[in-house]
């Protein structure tokens, strides 16, 4: 794996089951489309800095907590290949659909890294 694309975002703590079942099903389909890895991590410890911390970056509520998940690929080009295939799936779409989403996706964030080592 040498490249990992990252998001982060705030869920409502009440819809974490949701969220769960929601995140699986979208993991599910960037696997059958060739992603390497899917990982999804809820907050546990996290508090939030002075300056900057996972809450500040998502302007996190007292209802809320954070998530962090990250999908892996060979490459950027295979990323690219993946996401094209997963976008445009059906499904997909579905999952995606901002009518449907149990989060504020406008305090989402995400990015695409090269992986510098993994040990």
């Amino acid at each position: 794996m040498k490249y990992v694309s990252s998001w982060v975002v705030p869920v409502p703590k009440k819809n974490i089951a949701e969220y769960r079942r929601k995140a699986r099903r979208f993991g599910k389909l960037w696997m059958e489309h060739g992603a390497l890895e899917y990982v999804e991590c809820v907050a546990e410890d996290v508090t939030k800095g002075k300056v900057t911390s996972f809450p500040r970056s998502v302007k996190l509520k007292r209802n809320e907590t954070v998530v962090l998940a990250w999908l892996g690929f060979k490459s950027r080009a295979h990323h690219d290949r993946v996401l094209k295939k997963a976008m445009a799936d059906p499904k997909m779409q579905k999952l995606m659909d901002p009518s449907q989403m149990v989060f504020d996706g406008m305090r989402m964030f995400w990015g695409g890294f090269e992986v510098m080592f993994k040990l």
